[in-house]
């Protein structure tokens, strides 16, 4: 063979060779992600073949699938009462893909699951069709109707948690819109898609507030101040009387620090000061301990951490960089600290458990087609934000907000509730209404059983009576008593 003979032959085998490297490579690495790619149609096609898997609350579906007449599309998704479960399911659309649980277990509902082989293999063999397996969840059904209509027309959101496991009861959102209209791929599914945008709806009715909408948590953050005081000694006895003068003038600044109203703050025991929401003791408490103990201590509780549920939640903030007025300002929470509703569920969920925080999820396992079970979710404790002995004087003060203090709205008869009010204020020199916030917890025989944040955003309350106590005690409340009558029926 002559010397151009044998170029041409060594290119032509090295384009051989880049093309048999290029169809492995497609076929082998690149297979999975060309498979699930969103501009691959008949992934699409696929996924809505056959009815997707359902969703389970309480051993009842709270997803379906309808059939369709559409050419490529046998089957779209369906939800009951989907307003109020939106916060827990998210969507599933032929249009707009999935988020939240229909996007997170989209291989288990869908059947595709590598979990779910032999499951395909033996319908394959049987000549079956295809189906999903079941995501059930951990979420209780009254009390997640108590958490909604308790919202109401009210936009705002409701966390409720088991505090010995660290299961999520309820996550309310409003306002909350409809799953099945946008489950579609048809001009009216645009149209709804379109109108729940918040360039279209400023209230964002697809915010699922509940985990992605952070607040400052006005004076609920002050148990957390009142912890980092009880972790770090600065105080021991929750009824001594505290180094707290009234006024108090906030640090490098001379503006003093005022409370609400004509209440006895000055020199307030640690009870005193959370049953009357002394903004001087517990702001002077976190200039004491200073940035990084409070930091520290509000991060035990889960601050400054993204937490999967499996839906991810949004990180609570407690920042680092503050001066020492922002600092004692963030104590009372009305500075830059902000925090989900979630986020304040576990700061009672901790306190409520004996300082023990668990780490919150809302998927309690994954079930086959043929009902055997694939996953099951175990109980991960998080961290340990208190002793025990801290967390039990916690409760003792928080159970006097609810005896005699600002939360006596949430009292249940017969039963031992804590909690702590608050009300944040909101836009640039307070000029818009504050948001109010309850956060709680309900002990039954075998220790408390709930605990619960509501923070109520807007509402047509005038803005002299928006008030944590008034708005979203009665609401928390209303949340525990379906779980303790959920409890006493077990």
């Amino acid at each position: 063979m002559n010397k151009p003979l044998r170029r041409i032959a060594i290119f032509c085998g090295l384009l051989v060779l880049a093309l048999l490297v290029r169809d492995n490579w497609i076929q082998y690495v690149q297979a999975d992600d060309l498979k699930n790619h969103e501009s691959n149609h008949r992934v699409l096609i696929a996924r809505y073949s056959q009815p997707r898997g359902n969703i389970i609350v309480d051993g009842q579906p709270i997803t379906g699938s309808a059939e369709t007449n559409g050419i490529d599309f046998k089957y779209k998704r369906t939800y009951k009462d989907g307003p109020m479960w939106a916060p827990v399911t998210g969507f599933a659309s032929q249009a707009y893909g999935a988020n939240q649980i229909e996007n997170i277990e989209d291989g288990i509902l869908t059947g595709n699951d590598d979990r779910l082989f032999f499951n395909r293999t033996i319908d394959m063999v049987t000549g079956k069709k295809q189906k999903g397996g079941d995501v059930i969840t951990t979420l209780n059904r009254k009390a997640q109707e108590a958490a909604f209509q308790g919202l109401g027309d009210k936009k705002g959101a409701v966390a409720a948690l088991d505090p010995r496991t660290g299961k999520i009861l309820a996550l309310a959102s409003t306002p909350s819109y409809d799953p099945s209209k946008i489950a579609g791929a048809t001009s009216k599914d645009k149209k709804a898609w379109l109108g729940l945008q918040p360039k279209t709806d400023k209230d964002d009715p697809m915010l699922n507030r509940a985990l992605r909408q952070t607040y400052p948590p006005g004076s609920t953050f002050k148990v957390v101040t009142a912890a980092a005081a009880l972790e770090n000694g600065k105080y021991t006895d929750i009824d001594a009387a505290t180094d707290s003068p009234d006024p108090w003038k906030l640090p490098l600044s001379s503006q003093n620090l005022p409370n609400e109203g004509n209440i006895p703050c000055k020199n307030a025991s640690l009870r005193q000061a959370l049953r009357y929401s002394c903004n001087t003791v517990f702001g002077k408490l976190g200039d004491d301990l200073r940035q990084e103990k409070v930091r520290e201590e509000a991060e035990k509780f889960g601050f400054n951490e993204t937490v999967d549920t499996p839906v991810r939640a949004y990180a609570s903030v407690y920042p680092e960089d503050m001066d020492r007025p922002g600092n004692a300002m963030s104590a009372i929470g009305q500075f830059d600290n902000r925090a989900t509703p979630l986020q304040m569920a576990m700061v009672a969920a901790a306190v409520a458990n004996d300082g023990k925080l668990m780490k919150p999820y809302m998927v309690d396992s994954l079930r086959a087609p043929n009902l055997n079970t694939i996953e099951q979710t175990d109980p991960e404790q998080m961290s340990q934000p208190l002793t025990s002995e801290n967390a039990q004087k916690l409760q003792s003060m928080m159970e006097t907000v609810v005896k005699e203090g600002t939360g006596t709205s949430a009292q249940i008869p017969g039963v031992t509730v804590g909690g702590k009010t608050g009300t944040a204020q909101h836009g640039v020199a307070n000029s818009k209404n504050p948001y109010a916030w309850f956060i709680s917890y309900a002990k039954g025989e075998d220790g408390s059983p709930v605990a619960v944040a509501v923070v109520i955003e807007g509402s047509n309350t005038l803005r002299g009576d928006i008030a944590g106590g008034k708005l979203a005690a009665p609401i928390a409340k209303h949340v525990m008593q379906a779980v303790l009558a959920a409890e006493s029926d077990k």
